[in-house]
């Protein structure tokens, strides 16, 4: 079970509903698009220590942690951060993380619950995968998830608000910088700027506040979940199924390395990359804003009655209007007429097509995006 966030007893903050994915934080302040326009015209702050968080320290731990994942590690500098998976024998996405490398420990944070095919067979907890890799090698990981939390800043003025609650302006996507007892690492997303805080979990609330009270407008998930499908970014368990490899989600190279020696499913990943295309691709969907309802992530998306895909995250957003992640097959273009779950009408985003396939335009969008 999810713990409740302390953050959740403020003023203001709403509950998401019952058997949201993100329970246990806040899913809005009153004012769910207010809140996404402040964070893509100045910066607001996301309570999301739901997440789970693993350090690795240890003298070895970028060469071992170079083993088991699907990342170049080895000349991960401190003060670096990246993406980065674990992937099952046949190269499918077992698990999601982000890394922050800060002093003599790889800060590791990731879905709640996330699990990986354990060494011995059966599904196993992220953590417990490392922990069975570890062997002879000189390093500890360990569960951190009562030792940090995290806070994510998100909007242009994200640098600034950093400096006036004095802490470290790291500078370059995925820079990593320590201050007062919280590691900063800069994102490249949701939107243009933004920055993932670990900070003491005791200290969460007293965090909270001092950003809040330095100009940071507070935002529930339902912001910063509509944000993250505007950008493109999946996430394990909702735009990903049992079968997804990394090329579909375009975790490739972001969060897998194409040409690093060998790691599990890396004969997937090199092999797709160099003489293949994946059988599907994640690509953004219009939804029809007048509909009575939306489809639920798992739907499956129809093209003349025939299953073209599944649905995964879907969103309200303060300008775009209802819109979705799915992944589709191949074979589904821009002017393609679809129909996500029971009735939504839906239209791919052309801009959301990989460069290796031409793009029609935008019109088959414009109709149906509010």
């Amino acid at each position: 079970m999810t713990p409740r966030s302390p953050i959740l007893d403020l003023p203001g903050a709403i509950s998401p509903p019952d058997g949201a994915v993100d329970s246990g934080v806040a899913w809005h302040w009153g004012d769910p698009f207010a809140e996404q326009r402040a964070a893509a015209r100045k910066v607001a702050v996301v309570d999301r220590s739901h997440r789970e968080v693993i350090a690795v320290p240890g003298e070895e731990r970028l060469a071992w942690l170079h083993l088991v994942i699907s990342q170049h590690v080895t000349a991960l500098a401190d003060g670096a951060g990246t993406e980065a998976l674990v992937l099952d024998s046949q190269g499918r996405v077992d698990a999601h993380m982000l890394l922050a490398h800060a002093g003599d420990t790889v800060w590791i944070d990731t879905e709640r619950g996330a699990q990986a095919s354990g060494a011995r067979g059966g599904q196993v907890s992220l953590l417990e995968y490392f922990q069975q890799m570890v062997f002879w090698s000189k390093v500890e990981p360990r569960d951190a998830s009562a030792e940090r939390a995290v806070l994510s800043l998100v909007g242009p003025e994200t640098p600034e608000l950093l400096a006036r609650v004095g802490l470290p302006v790291a500078a370059g996507e995925y820079a990593v910088a320590e201050g007062a007892d919280v590691v900063v690492r800069r994102m490249p997303w949701p939107g243009h700027d933004a920055a993932d805080l670990l900070v003491p979990r005791a200290e969460l609330v007293a965090w909270w506040t001092k950003l809040t009270d330095a100009g940071a407008r507070p935002m529930g998930t339902f912001g910063f979940e509509a944000l993250r499908v505007e950008s493109g970014k999946p996430r394990l368990g909702v735009d990903t199924d049992e079968k997804t490899i990394p090329h579909e989600v375009n975790w490739v190279p972001s969060a897998a390395h194409v040409a690093k020696g060998c790691y599990r499913g890396q004969e997937t990943v090199s092999k797709v990359h160099n003489v293949g295309r994946p059988p599907r691709r994640m690509l953004l969907l219009h939804l029809d804003g007048s509909a009575d309802s939306l489809p639920d992530t798992g739907d499956a998306v129809r093209s003349s009655e025939k299953v073209v895909g599944r649905v995964g995250s879907v969103a309200q957003h303060h300008e775009l209007g209802p819109i979705a992640l799915a992944l589709l097959k191949r074979s589904v273009g821009a002017g393609a007429e679809l129909v996500a779950g029971e009735s939504t009408q839906a239209s791919v985003d052309p801009d959301s097509i990989p460069p290796d396939t031409p793009a029609l335009g935008r019109v088959a969008a414009q109709g149906l995006r509010h």
